[in-house]
């Protein structure tokens, strides 16, 4: 059986403003044109949905036009011979967004392992083998990153299937992408002898290069991209790890034996964990067994790891901008520009890109976006929540959007999805005034519990038993006005609550 082990960890912070911390690139739908809610795109705007304009058809992986870059991981797979549910390696944060996102897919019996901190994927992919363990002692892993766009989803599966082949005869896979341009950003994978017609040997992996080095390696043909794809049985990478790394085995072990089940998750303890150094599949195996081979892919991939890899791998227009959202340009070229929530307008600018959301803008030439990094550090070391969060926030029951804040006041809109319930909750600091404007809601205040219809309020004072829930099959909408000295997330006291949540996170 081949289970899918997808590691989606990290936070995409070269894609800022629309990859953040707690809403990271890979469950965004990059691929797909951003709309403004409750409108689309003006017709005489300039934008990369008008068919007349685009003369470039180098669209993203077409699994990703619906799909979140997630979803689109999983997606591409289907069509392959004898494949099990998934593995999900995530951070506790983005939990509910993973599971939410699979059952978007209609996946069930997916595992999502929770990793209290992060240990790079050696770690990661430990757990997942135990766990495939328990499945089928001869489970084949297929380790994909979940933030990468595969176009020839035909192509991948057939190199797949020959991975799987050889996974099977024992060897350790990895998949090398065919270059097509000497990238300075990429590691690469040196092929040494031929294992079968299809199939190398790993003579050495090689860190990210100068350009000269760069274009030496393209010109010799023995080189491809290291795309951070794997396969091999889960006995066979717990072997290699015990040899090459016995300490990162023996406290994934612990970990594992530890982990702990919290309703739809599989949470692994923060103290043994964390005791597990960090390192890398290439570093702790593959460097050093003598049994990795290297497949070469040639399926048009892109890990798209930063705004220039959008701009390349999306359709353009006859001056070569790439335009999503609300846009309009005059004498515009070769750039990248994507409105979220209001119009943006350019002029005279070349080979630029422009982001916009609805709490930041985005503003950097297209040779140096590898640099926004630097400013999501920047906004980390002020304490700013533009690097944590967007202003609309996806929690499990559904999602808010702070409509406005000032002086000891906040205004959000709440959105709660059918079946979806807040949990029971206090507050410290904060009164709250709720005025449903569509659908139904069950309101908890102490000892009463009443419905709320469209156009009807209430009043939470400060320091009562609260909840709302929505047990129609609409969703419920309310604005709700919080009032008090401190309106932070954090202040809550929670008694109940249904997603088995701690205190703190709303």
């Amino acid at each position: 059986m081949i289970i899918p082990v997808v590691l989606a960890g990290g936070v995409g912070t070269r894609l800022w403003p629309v990859s953040r911390q707690l809403y990271p690139k890979q469950f965004t739908a990059l691929a797909s044109s951003p709309r403004q809610s409750g409108s689309s795109a003006p017709v005489n705007a300039v934008t990369a949905e008008s068919p007349a304009d685009i003369v470039d058809d180098t669209l993203v992986d077409d699994t990703l036009v619906d799909d979140t870059l997630f979803q689109a991981t999983l997606t591409r797979l289907q069509g392959l011979s004898n494949l099990g549910a998934p593995i999900v390696v995530c951070n506790d944060d983005h939990r509910f967004l993973t599971a939410q996102q699979l059952q978007e897919l209609g996946i069930n019996g997916a595992r999502i392992i929770l990793e209290p901190v992060g240990r790079n994927t050696a770690p990661a992919v430990a757990v997942a083998a135990l766990q495939a363990l328990q499945d089928d002692p001869d489970a084949i892993l297929l380790v994909l990153p979940a933030d990468h766009a595969i176009r020839d989803t035909q192509v991948l599966r057939q190199v797949i299937e020959h991975g799987a082949e050889l996974a099977a005869a024992g060897r350790l896979v990895t998949f090398g992408i065919v270059p097509t341009a000497p990238e300075t950003g990429y590691g690469y994978i040196r092929r040494g002898e031929g294992r079968s017609s299809t199939a190398f040997a790993v003579q050495r992996f090689v860190e990210k290069p100068d350009l000269v080095t760069a274009q030496t390696y393209l010109a010799s043909g023995e080189y491809y991209w290291n795309s951070g794809m794997f396969m091999f049985t889960a006995a066979r990478f717990l072997e290699e790890l015990r040899q090459h790394a016995p300490d990162i085995l023996a406290a994934c072990e612990t970990a594992f034996a530890a982990i702990q089940p919290d309703v739809d998750f599989m949470r692994l303890p923060q103290a043994q964990f964390s005791a597990c150094r960090s390192d890398s599949i290439d570093y702790a195996v593959m460097e050093k067994t003598a049994d990795a081979v290297v497949v070469p892919l040639d399926a048009q991939w892109n890990d798209l790891g930063a705004w220039n890899a959008l701009w390349e791998t999306s359709a353009k227009d006859a001056s070569r901008n790439v335009l999503a959202g609300d846009v309009f340009c005059e004498d515009v070229k070769g750039s990248y520009i994507r409105a979220h929530s209001r119009l943006v307008a350019a002029v005279g600018i070349e080979n630029a890109v422009i982001i916009e959301t609805a709490d930041a803008v985005l503003v950097s030439a297209l040779d140096r976006v590898q640099d926004v990094k630097r400013i999501v550090q920047q906004l980390d070391r002020a304490g700013r929540a533009e690097s944590v969060n967007h202003v609309l926030v996806y929690r499990p029951w559904g999602s808010y959007e702070s409509l406005a804040i000032g002086p000891g006041f906040q205004v959000k809109h709440i959105i709660v999805k059918p079946g979806g319930c807040l949990s029971l909750q206090m507050h410290h600091h904060r009164a709250e005034h709720w005025i449903v404007v569509k659908g139904s809601a069950t309101v908890t205040c102490d000892q009463r519990v009443f419905t709320l219809g469209a156009n009807e309020s209430t009043f939470i004072p400060l320091g009562s038993r609260h909840r709302l829930q929505n047990t129609t099959k609409e969703p419920v909408e309310l604005i709700e006005v919080q009032t008090g000295g401190y309106l932070g997330e954090d202040d809550i006291v929670r008694f109940e609550d249904v997603y088995g949540r701690a205190a703190g996170k709303s």
